[in-house]
């Protein structure tokens, strides 16, 4: 969502109507660059995943980010990681209503369009509501769970990436020219989205689409700064990795569908949550039964303990301070029990993601231990629950949607490990 920032249950992708493209808002579509390619049968021989080092935390930074080289010739560009939405989209250097600061020079279009009867236009808009002002473009509005949107024009450019064992290509991939952005609540000062999500106008459907990976993502992001983004499944070894089904019930998203709170190994009587892994979340969210259970149990725990509610630190909505100011999470995790989200596998089978304390306590610029989960029915998520960011560091955190399935393992994030195929 993005911190709230991007979930893909509250994406709604939509025509803009009413607002006039044709004349100031138009590209022509001309001869396309050179995209340097290779063939299925070389990829898979030399080695299938596309690896990027991660940039960020979770606090203060508020979001971890990648680099993409993009464009002929290609220039950098600061993405906010984003598995909870599709669109990939840079801020354009085009007129524009309101254009958000960006670190570096806007992205100057290429004339590539996609037009409005292409499959990724098509993906793009919700079912009856595929109507472009001019076909030879195709215009999206993404509007987002915290309020901000990004309206633009769908194009196609090259990108410059590089897989694990140094072969370098240059896809052309279609991405959103955004020219009229509206900052939303968790705004942050990048380029621009890598959606990651599971629809076809997503960059990991068209590189597979392309034949120059396999459907799998995955992220390893660290609880101290940085971690790394890859594409394939060439950097981990299946056998190690705890592997549970996605959800049937909630295809376009990355679900696993209900699942069953615990606390400090017993059960909270909290069940059928609705989880969905979304890393354009800094925090995790809890529906509102879920988020009060949590909270009075967690306070209960900490009757007689060295620490007292901070009110006076509005980090976020709970903290707590001790006799001095807390360093880092070990001084004060022993206080802290233990969560768990437990996910039917069929009869009598289970699989448990585990959240440690580091896993949902965050220290403040104040000294102070604060609660990274929150209450995902007040900031509008209804009854969905996010594991975001903050659930997921130092561990390795796979979307394999080849097998329709989530898998997680505990990393060494701060390393990016080597690929497990021989190079040619």
């Amino acid at each position: 969502m993005r911190n709230g920032r991007s979930w893909l249950g509250f994406l709604m992708l939509s025509l803009f109507l009413g607002f006039s493209l044709a004349s100031d808002r138009k590209w022509w579509r001309k001869s396309a660059q050179p995209t340097e390619t290779m063939s299925s049968m070389m990829l898979n021989r030399a080695g299938s995943s596309l690896v990027f080092p991660v940039h960020g935390n979770v606090y203060p930074t508020g979001y971890y980010n990648v680099t993409l080289y993009i464009g002929h010739p290609p220039k950098p560009y600061f993405l906010d990681l984003d598995t909870g939405s599709d669109l990939t989209w840079l801020q354009c250097d085009a007129p524009c209503v309101s254009c958000t600061e960006t670190p570096h020079p806007l992205y100057r279009p290429s004339n590539d369009l996609v037009p409005s009867n292409d499959p990724l236009c098509i993906a793009l808009h919700s079912p009856g509501n595929h109507q472009c002002q001019d076909p030879e473009q195709c215009d999206y509005e993404v509007e987002y769970a915290d309020g901000g949107s990004s309206l633009g024009v769908l194009l196609r450019d090259v990108f410059a990436l590089n897989y694990s064992n140094g072969i370098r290509i240059k896809p052309r991939l279609a991405l959103g020219c955004g020219y009229d952005q509206l900052p939303g609540a968790s705004h942050h000062p990048l380029d621009g989205v890598l959606g990651l999500g599971k629809g076809k106008a997503s960059i990991l459907s068209q590189l597979h689409g392309q034949g120059l990976v396999k459907n799998v993502v995955g992220h390893c992001l660290s609880g101290r700064e940085g971690g790394y983004l890859f594409f394939g499944d060439d950097l981990y070894d299946s056998r190690h990795v705890t592997w549970t089904s996605m959800s049937r019930n909630h295809p376009q998203h990355y679900s696993l569908g209900d699942a069953e709170l615990t606390f400090g190994g017993k059960t909270t009587g909290i069940k059928n949550l609705l989880v969905v892994f979304d890393s354009g979340s800094s925090y995790s969210y809890f529906n509102l039964q879920a988020y009060e259970a949590l909270t009075y149990l967690i306070k209960r725990e900490l009757t007689g303990k060295p620490l007292k509610e901070a009110p006076d630190d509005d980090t976020l909505p709970l903290c707590w301070k001790g006799r001095k100011p807390f360093k880092n999470i070990r001084e004060v995790k022993k206080y802290f029990k233990s969560l768990s989200l437990s996910f039917s596998r069929g009869w009598r089978s289970k699989t448990h993601f585990e959240l440690h304390p580091e896993s949902y306590l965050i220290i403040s610029m104040k000294g102070n231990v604060c609660l990274g989960i929150l209450n995902g029915t007040e900031a509008g998520l209804q009854d969905i629950n996010l594991i975001g960011d903050i659930s997921m560091q130092d561990r390795m955190v796979i979307y394999d949607n080849e097998k329709q399935a989530i898998g997680w393992v505990g990393a060494n994030c701060d390393q990016i490990p080597k690929s497990r195929t021989t190079n040619i």
